[in-house]
């Protein structure tokens, strides 16, 4: 059966599910197959559950049924699929990518584009080669604007995603020490992200460049190109206004706007997200509306108040560029009566060891009173070190950080927690109130 053919099927469904766990009545089960999962085995399990139709690449099992539909590669076909649907829909797409900052800014600019528009926006993080063609099967038709979220951790993947999202916008967020192993090198994720501009610019579609990034300069040449940051040959100029312990804010055309994020690296997600929009027609008056109504959750840039301990939770992910940036941007704002919980850092390949040992050095001579490091990476560091009057804490597992936080009794202290999603730090908040 060709494409076209089963795009007819998925239109008379509910829509695409991959785990039965979430199959609907009506739903089009796509089984998948993983290194640990084939989802041939729960075919049949989707359509007794409700599931209309299932897409798999098992011949034995599309013989028992007309509702069982058999291609050569499941994977492919959902992928294919997508990019049918782009080619009917009228909507234009959005795509941002980056290694920092690329959810908070999609969240930003739908926040401010829905007080407009009518916007589809990538739910979650369902931003890789499964999650970008279920995201674009989801666009509404009639969508004025979809933000698509692309993530990356080698070489071509980006390019892959944009030949099924087929973007008419895009932006880089920023370059950062993100998921070298699988780029092999910090010149790798510049490449590797930048497939995002390259593809824009074949298309001649419009990209949106932070002219306050030396990186990006390159790009500046290109024709279609609007720029934004603090300086005054930036298209849309965005000034940041300092307030110590404050939330961002920034001021357009003598309209200040006050977010609800904290750290200074959000300046850059705000200021894209108002570039992107101005681009697009929004008035200035309901960008203010959709920043200041955005409240970040899901462990970025999150503002937790304990008892009397107020918490900064960043534990969504973590590599050393955002790490640096969150020590950096929170001792600014908070430098009194400071802890800090950090979590290891994955996927930095080769440059794991220098990367952990750049934020040890980075915080320990740091005005925050205690450190706490958490995981098995930064614990090979805690021989080497000296300890510094008990002002640095190292623990392998989490649950004796768990132990030693809530056996302390912390009072009045502002405290960062930041670590990648795999450590999971955001557990550590309960143990913050407990004395």
């Amino acid at each position: 059966m060709n494409v076209k053919d089963i795009y007819g099927l998925f239109q008379k469904t509910e829509g695409i599910v991959t785990d039965t766990r979430l199959c609907v009545e009506n739903s089009f089960f796509i089984a998948l197959k993983g290194i640990n999962f084939d989802g041939n085995n729960f075919a049949k399990e989707a359509i007794k559950k409700g599931a209309k139709y299932a897409l798999v690449n098992r011949k034995s099992i599309s013989k028992d049924s007309d509702r069982f539909i058999y291609v050569d590669d499941t994977l492919k076909t959902l992928q294919r699929l997508a990019n049918y649907h782009r080619s009917i829909i009228k909507t234009k797409i959005i795509a941002i990518t980056g290694s920092n900052g690329k959810t908070t800014t999609k969240e930003l600019l739908n926040e401010i584009l829905s007080k407009e528009y009518k916007i589809f926006a990538t739910r979650g993080n369902l931003n890789n080669h499964i999650g970008v063609p279920l995201s674009i099967l989801n666009i509404d038709k009639e969508s004025d604007y979809a933000i698509i979220e692309l993530g990356a951790n080698h070489l071509g993947e980006i390019t892959c995603l944009c030949e099924i999202a087929e973007p008419d916008f895009g932006l880089i967020t920023n370059f950062g020490h993100a998921h070298i192993e699988g780029f092999g090198s910090f010149e790798g994720v510049i490449k590797g992200k930048s497939e995002l501009y390259d593809y824009i610019m074949g298309k001649k579609g419009r990209i949106f460049i932070n002219v306050d990034d030396s990186i990006q300069e390159k790009w500046l040449k290109y024709n279609a190109i609007s720029t934004y940051g603090k300086t005054s040959k930036a298209d849309y100029k965005i000034d940041q206004i300092n307030k110590r312990g404050k939330p961002i804010s920034i001021k357009i055309e003598n309209l200040i706007i006050e977010s609800q994020l904290f750290g200074d690296y959000n300046y850059s997600n705000v200021g894209a997200s108002v570039a992107i929009s101005k681009f697009l027609g929004v008035s200035n008056q309901k960008i203010k509306k959709g920043i200041e109504s955005y409240i970040p959750a899901n462990n970025r840039s999150q503002v937790i108040i304990k008892k009397n301990n107020t918490i900064v939770l960043d534990a969504y992910n973590a590599n050393p560029s955002s790490m640096i940036a969150s020590i950096n941007s929170f001792l600014k704002n908070n430098p009194k009566n400071s802890i800090a919980v950090l979590g290891d850092m994955l996927e930095l390949g080769r440059y794991e060891e220098e990367g952990h040992m750049e934020i040890i050095r980075l915080i320990e001579n740091s005005s925050f009173e205690e450190i706490f490091f958490v995981g098995k990476l930064f614990y090979k560091f805690s021989k080497k070190l000296n300890n510094l009057g008990g002002k640095i804490h190292f623990f392998k597992k989490k649950i004796e950080a768990h132990n030693y936080i809530e056996k302390r009794g912390f009072e009045n202290k502002n405290i960062l927690i930041k670590g990648s999603r795999k450590v999971q730090l955001e557990s550590v908040t309960s143990f913050f109130n407990s004395f």
